[in-house]
């Protein structure tokens, strides 16, 4: 016989996994000292915050769950930051964490104590409220047979986080050779299969996109989280559509593409809000519609009494759920995009499409963006970072001013180029995020971490990380020395508290690390050092100064968001 902490990492190699993102502490020590005698990498951040992103991360781009491991209390606190995410953003995750119980001293004014009865908190409640589902085994077998269901209801449907509380008995104890009930195969046990739409909601989608004469498809995270590209190319170009995203959609579809129109919401293209808004017909795909999408219901946006919506989601939910929908395609993205491909015989080509995502993506430029002045204007540092993009490039966008300017002015040439924290949308998501890239992809992919300086502050110690496991992504200070976002809203809201940076010395910092580090004053200056970045063999972070009285609110503001107002965030 073997400990169920041994079996449990077996399972974890039968299942495929190839990192586990975790901090030691609890009763997980004991998968910590299992996992050296498996093929597994052990990645250990300097905190729960750092890994349950860098785990998230994992999950969001390969599709395949990210592994979090930890002492309860801490990942029920800080370590929630990556899971909130995961559960918005619909990345598969597995958590492994513990209720650090101690014996007949849990309910004696416990410390540390999570189980939730007597005198301790609850751990379970606090897992109940962000995970798709929970276990609390309390024998061997059964830790193991929860563990391969996590694995399951991770991919399951919509992606989400799963977390397993190791009981502290159980987890040191043998697995019987023999048991009833036994566990079965893992990958057996965690096998999922995809939805797909019925034929007659296909039929029903078919016909409408078919007769439509202006129709749209709406891009959402959905895409990514399928890796349906290719088969989102293939509806667009079958039915003559012009391609817009949403935020967590942005490059699900190349923005240098001739369908391409760039993002719609509050703080995206207007060019694309207006095509949305003159669409006849909208193909959302794998998009919830959240109020940043919907213009916070700007009532001349998205009219369902006037327009046709065909609305295609794995969760059932979110068909129809903000917007009434006149044909609802429960399914996996990528299935129902190849149904609906496969089933379309061609639109009208009426050169609608064409010409106004043409006209959108001018949006993309600004005379700022080639603005020669200093301290350096956002728009051209967007540009700059643009320009070290290709096809073979990852962008990590963390929160706040620094996202939406990247969302705006950086045009992807390819897909599976951005990434952003959107989400719970928290600060201090972009380091982790990009380093766990680095090491999720292979040696040919270059990747680069955006934040402002208070974002970055949050979890610097990234950088470390890369260091420490030998990957090398850019990290790129958009800094302002303020929380930028909240600063610029005192225009509306009065003086406000607590904005303002110490300038910190971002360059020592890189250096006390083990990396590189460079501050750029002249936007000339800016592209050079980013693509030296790129080449070298070591993290770098680059200090960027910017100009912090270009007001984002200001400048990015769709006229359907400022007819309802503005500046909700």
């Amino acid at each position: 016989m073997t400990s169920t902490a041994a079996t449990l990492v077996e399972t974890l190699e039968d299942l495929g996994v190839e990192y586990v993102f975790g901090y030691p502490g609890g009763r997980v020590i004991e998968l910590f000292e299992a996992v050296p005698d498996a093929e597994i990498d052990l990645v250990r951040p300097r905190d729960e915050r750092e890994a349950s992103v860098m785990a998230e991360m994992y999950g969001r781009l390969t599709g395949a769950p990210g592994v979090l491991t930890g002492q309860g209390p801490w990942i029920g606190s800080i370590g929630m930051i990556g899971q909130m995410e995961a559960r918005l953003a619909s990345s598969p995750m597995v958590v492994l964490t513990e209720a650090s119980e101690r014996g007949e001293y849990s309910t004696l004014a416990p410390y540390q104590q999570a189980r939730g009865d007597y005198g301790g908190f609850s751990l379970p409640d606090i897992l109940d409220g962000v995970s798709k589902e929970w276990w609390f085994p309390r024998t061997p077998v059964e830790t193991i047979r929860s563990t391969q269901l996590a694995f399951k209801h991770a991919v399951a449907g919509r992606p989400g986080p799963t977390a397993v509380v190791l009981d502290g008995n159980a987890i040191t104890a043998e697995v019987p050779e023999n048991p009833t009930p036994r566990a079965w195969d893992a990958a057996a046990q965690a096998r999922t299969w995809n939805a797909a739409p019925t034929a007659s909601d296909v039929a029903s989608a078919v016909d409408v996109l078919e007769s439509a004469e202006r129709p749209v498809i709406v891009a959402g995270n959905g895409v990514h989280a399928a890796q349906a590209y290719d088969e989102l190319a293939a509806v667009a170009e079958t039915y003559d559509c012009a391609v817009v995203t949403s935020y967590l959609g942005k490059s699900t579809y190349p923005e240098t593409d001739e369908r391409a129109a760039g993002v719609i919401g509050s703080f995206g293209h207007e060019g694309a809000n207006r095509v949305v808004s003159e669409a006849d017909t909208l193909l959302v795909v794998g998009c919830r519609l959240n109020p940043m999408d919907t213009n916070w219901q700007a009532p001349e946006f998205i009219r369902p009494d006037e327009q046709t919506i065909v609305h295609a989601d794995i969760d059932t939910r979110n068909a129809g759920w903000v917007y009434p929908a006149d044909v609802g395609l429960i399914g996996d993205a990528a299935e129902t995009l190849a149904m609906l491909a496969e089933a379309g015989s061609g639109g009208p080509s009426n050169g609608w499409a064409l010409e106004r995502a043409a006209e959108a993506r001018e949006w993309f430029d600004a005379p700022e963006c080639t603005d020669d002045s200093a301290p350096i204007k956002p728009q051209r540092a967007a540009k700059a970072i643009q320009s070290a993009v290709d096809e073979d490039t990852i962008v990590t966008a963390d929160s706040g001013n620094n996202r939406f300017w990247l969302l705006y002015y950086l045009q992807t040439p390819a897909v599976r180029t951005y990434f952003g924290s959107g989400g719970v949308g928290g600060m201090g998501w972009a380091n982790p995020a990009a380093v766990s890239a680095a090491l999720a992809t292979d040696d040919e992919t270059d990747v680069i971490a955006v934040a402002g300086d208070g974002g970055f502050s949050m979890t610097m110690n990234s950088v470390e990380t890369a260091v420490e496991y030998g990957v090398a992504p850019t990290f790129v200070v958009l800094n302002d020395t303020s929380l930028g976002m909240v600063r610029q809203m005192q225009h509306e809201d009065g003086d406000i508290a607590g904005v303002e940076f110490h300038d910190t010395d971002f360059v020592r910092i890189a250096e006390a690390f083990g990396a590189v580090g460079k501050r750029v004053t002249e936007p000339s200056e800016l592209a050079g050092v980013l693509e030296s970045a790129k080449a070298a063999d070591v993290p770098h972070v680059i200090d960027v100064r910017i100009d912090r009285e270009e007001d984002m609110a200001e400048t990015l503001s769709s006229s359907f968001y400022e007819s309802v107002g503005g500046l909700h965030e």
